[in-house]
């Protein structure tokens, strides 16, 4: 990029910054107003990359606090959240996996459990897409799975269909656990801050996977609509696992069990009373000390998603900022006029709001926004807080129409394969299908397990 582009896309974000601004600042106090306008800006950099993603993170450490909106230490101590920490051991673990070709593996033996057919294949690369995605990185496991994909067929329509298919399996399976998104993260880290209970590892999983299963078999059927039921050889042989991906494996074993110990099961368990993001962090240093030694500092730095480390920062900081300044009472106590509908009406005001939302802007940056708003809304009307901010947290990772909405769409994009309208098109179907699942589970489901 030129640095003359790279100005004129700061100088957008400026303008739509100061417009934000200018149209505020009739309704709303000043700082509410810089704080609107500092958001577009950042929002419009992220979007253009008219500096780089960490860069723009980290404003809000400068710009907060010059414009009275924040002290330095109220936005900095965002950026050390706990969930960063559970994030940073997460993602270690994923560089592991990938470091030893343990991904390569799993996948294979996924792909292997189901038949050689178009329908067949669409559902193991969904399904594979989905659970890698429930640990991994959603763009990780897309860019992992996507070449694997593609030299599967030469048929054109067949290799759009299994893009779609581990782009939106990796946004649907992206949920199934608190460290599988963004969005997750920030949930618990925004629970955290409130004084909120934190929903336990194991008990997130029970809530969400009847939702990921319904999407999973909607997705599937309806990208393998049209196809002919064909063979297709896979040729997916892997050789056995070797010294250091078991190693791996323990890992990631002791890790599953320790957090299964760790969850309370209310009210005969109480769990071992252990952080979570204390577990995942040290199961990621373990990988740096024998006898696993599976990392090594100097050549692992650089695979550490610092940068998005920075961006949960900056969303912390933003949620933190519509408290303080009010912002949040505001809009909440508009929303608040839709309370009086039934609790099922609200819920999906709320998920057609942020799931559309989220296709023209940062699922991340929208769910710091929203979820002060939501917390407020539930103080006001007496209505289940988390309930109502888990229907828009999971409404930001399914957002399917646009390559913007989310990397995996925009990592299926550049394959060369699915163009805009086609993903529009199957988009908006799952759109709609997903802010239908979330809201029927969240209301005849969730409601019990809250309560």
């Amino acid at each position: 990029m030129s640095t003359e582009e790279q100005t004129k896309k700061i100088l957008l974000g400026l303008l739509l910054g100061l417009i934000a601004f200018g149209l505020m600042i009739i309704f709303f106090t000043l700082p509410q107003s810089l704080m609107v306008g500092v958001i577009v800006f950042m929002v419009t950099l992220w979007s253009n990359e008219g500096l780089p993603l960490a860069v723009v993170s980290l404003l809000p450490i400068v710009v907060f606090p010059a414009m009275g909106i924040l002290s330095t230490k109220e936005t900095a101590v965002n950026y050390a959240n706990p969930i960063i920490y559970l994030f940073l051991g997460g993602f270690l673990i994923a560089i592991a996996v990938e470091k030893t070709g343990l991904h390569k593996i799993i996948a294979n033996k996924m792909l292997g459990l189901f038949p050689s057919s178009t329908r067949g294949i669409i559902f193991a690369l969904i399904i594979t897409s989905g659970l890698l995605s429930s640990v991994l990185s959603n763009t990780t496991t897309t860019l992992l799975l996507l070449p694997i994909a593609l030299f599967l067929t030469e048929d054109v329509k067949l290799k759009m269909r299994l893009a779609l298919g581990i782009a939106y399996g990796a946004s649907i399976g992206g949920i199934l656990t608190p460290i599988g998104t963004p969005p997750n993260l920030i949930l618990m880290g925004i629970m955290e801050k409130f004084g909120m209970e934190a929903i336990p590892f194991v008990q997130w999983m029970y809530m969400v996977s009847p939702l990921v299963f319904v999407m999973f078999l909607v997705v599937g059927f309806v990208l393998s609509i049209g196809l002919k039921d064909v063979h297709i050889e896979t040729d997916l042989h892997t050789e056995p696992l070797n010294r250091d991906q078991k190693k791996v494996l323990y890992i990631i074993g002791g890790l599953i069990a320790l957090l299964l110990l760790n969850a309370p099961i209310k009210p005969y368990y109480s769990g071992l009373g252990l952080s979570e993001p204390g577990i995942l962090l040290a199961a990621g240093l373990v990988l740096f000390a024998p006898p696993f030694s599976i990392l090594n500092w100097m050549d692992d730095k650089e695979n550490i998603p610092y940068r998005i480390m920075f961006l949960f920062g900056a969303g912390f900081a933003i949620a933190a900022a519509f408290t303080k300044t009010g912002m949040a009472s505001e809009i909440a106590s508009q929303l608040v006029t839709f309370s009086s509908m039934p609790i099922v009406l609200f819920l999906l005001i709320v998920a057609v709001m942020v799931t559309f939302t989220t296709e023209i802007t940062s699922n991340t940056a929208l769910i710091s926004i929203m979820l002060p708003i939501l917390f407020k809304v539930s103080e006001q009307t007496g209505m289940d807080a988390t309930l109502i901010m888990m229907v828009a947290t999971l409404c930001a990772s399914y957002a399917f129409m646009l390559p913007i909405a989310t990397p995996p769409n925009a990592i299926a994009m550049s394959s060369g394969v699915v163009s805009i309208k086609t993903m529009a098109t199957y988009g908006m179907v799952f759109n709609i299908v997903g802010i239908l699942c979330i809201v029927a589970i969240a209301n005849f489901f969730w409601i019990d397990i809250l309560k």
